[in-house]
C-alpha cells in the first residue's frame, strides 16, 4: 500500500472557508486520504445515548426541547436510578455499543446528585463501555469527582461560531462553554464537543465553528457534528417551519463533515442527531468523508433517531465494521 498523502491542518479561518470551497469530489477525497491516515476506513463505532434526567433545564438553547423556554409539551422528569441506567447501558452494549453515553438537562449538576452520577460512571466502565457524560457547567471538584469515577469522555458542545453563538443562546456564555472545557481537561478527561448546523447559520459560520474546535488547546478526541431536528415548540424549530429554506442540505452536511475530518484528523468524528432524516447515500457519503461513529438506537435523548435494525442493515450493506480493511496507520487516535 502506497504511503497516505498528508496535509498539513489549516489553522485560520480564509483556508478552512478554502477547503469549504473545493469542489465536492475533491473535498471528500481529500477527506478521505486524512481519514486513512489515521483509522481504519472499515470501522465505525456506534454509541448509545440515554437521557438520565429529561426536561426542566433552565438554559434557553433555541434549539432544545428540554428548556424551559420551549413550548414542546415536554415534561420534565427526575434523574433516573442508577441500576435503571446500568441495565440500560447493559442492553446497549449487548446490541453491540461500544460507548455509552448519559445525558441531563441540567444548567449544571448539583453537588448532591453527585454521587448517582459517579455510581453511573463506575458501573457503566464495569460492563466494559467506555464512559461519557453530558451534565451542563461543572466545577473544578466536580469534575475532578467524575474523573476519579474513571469518567473517558465529557460532552460539552460550542454549538456554532462564536459570532452566531448569540442568536441560538442567551443564557450561557461562549466563554463559559470554553471554561468547562479547560476544566474537563485540567481533571484529565477526554473531551467530546462539536455542535449543530442547519440552525440558519451561514457557511462562514460553519467555517468559524470547526475554526473555534480546531484551534482549542487540544482538539476534542470526539466530534459530534449535528444537523438540527426542529421540534415545534423550540425557536428553531418554529423558524425552520417558517423558513424551510435554512435547512442544511445533504452536500453542506458531508461538506461539513469532510472539513472537520481535514482540521482534527485523530479525533473521532460522529454523526449525531439528525441522522434518521438522512438517507443511507448522504450516510456512506459521509463514512467516506471521515465520520467513524454514530449514535445508535431509537433515541437521542428526545428526539427519534434511525434505530439499531436499520442501522445494522446499512453497515452490512456498505460492509462497515466486517475487519475486511486495515491501513497503514494503526489504531485510531
Amino acid at each position: 500500500m502506497n504511503a497516505p498523502t498528508t496535509f498539513p491542518t489549516p489553522t485560520d479561518r480564509e483556508t478552512i472557508a478554502a477547503l469549504f470551497d473545493l469542489p465536492f469530489t475533491e473535498l471528500v477525497f481529500r477527506a478521505a486520504e486524512v481519514h486513512r491516515a489515521h483509522h481504519d476506513p472499515a470501522r465505525v463505532q456506534r454509541a448509545t445515548l440515554l437521557s438520565i434526567k429529561t426536561g426542566g433545564c433552565a438554559e434557553d438553547c433555541g434549539y432544545c426541547s428540554q428548556s424551559t423556554f420551549a413550548e414542546s409539551g415536554l415534561k420534565a422528569s427526575r434523574l433516573m436510578d442508577v441500576d435503571a441506567v446500568l441495565a440500560a447501558a447493559a442492553e446497549a452494549k449487548a446490541a453491540g455499543s461500544e460507548r455509552f453515553c448519559m445525558g441531563a438537562a441540567w444548567r449544571e449538576p448539583k453537588d448532591r446528585d453527585m454521587a448517582a452520577i459517579e455510581a453511573m460512571v463506575t458501573g457503566v466502565k464495569a460492563l466494559g463501555l467506555e464512559t461519557c457524560m453530558t451534565l451542563g457547567m461543572l466545577t473544578d471538584e466536580q469534575a475532578d469527582r467524575l474523573a476519579g469515577a474513571g469518567l473517558d469522555y465529557y460532552n460539552h458542545n460550542l454549538d456554532t461560531s462564536p459570532e452566531y453563538y448569540g442568536e441560538v443562546i442567551s443564557t450561557r456564555t461562549y466563554a463559559d462553554r470554553l471554561e468547562t472545557l479547560a476544566r474537563v481537561r485540567r481533571a484529565g478527561i477526554n473531551t467530546c464537543c462539536g455542535g449543530i448546523v442547519g440552525m440558519g447559520e451561514t457557511r462562514a459560520d460553519r467555517v468559524g465553528f470547526l475554526h473555534a474546535l480546531a484551534t482549542l488547546p487540544e482538539p476534542p478526541e470526539s466530534v459530534p457534528i449535528n444537523a438540527l431536528v426542529p421540534v415545534a415548540g423550540t425557536v428553531l424549530g418554529d423558524m425552520l417551519a417558517d423558513t424551510p429554506l435554512a435547512k442544511i442540505d445533504d452536500i453542506e452536511f458531508v461538506r461539513t463533515v469532510a472539513v472537520a475530518r481535514i482540521l482534527m484528523p485523530r479525533s473521532i468524528v460522529r454523526l449525531s442527531a439528525g441522522r434518521e432524516s438522512m438517507s443511507d447515500m448522504t450516510q456512506a457519503l459521509c463514512f467516506l468523508a471521515g465520520a467513524n461513529s454514530i449514535f445508535t438506537g431509537d433515541r437521542l435523548l428526545t428526539t427519534g433517531n434511525a434505530g439499531g435494525d436499520a442501522d445494522a442493515a446499512l453497515f452490512a450493506r456498505l460492509g462497515l465494521n466486517a475487519d475486511t480493511i486495515q491501513t497503514t496507520a494503526g489504531a485510531a487516535g
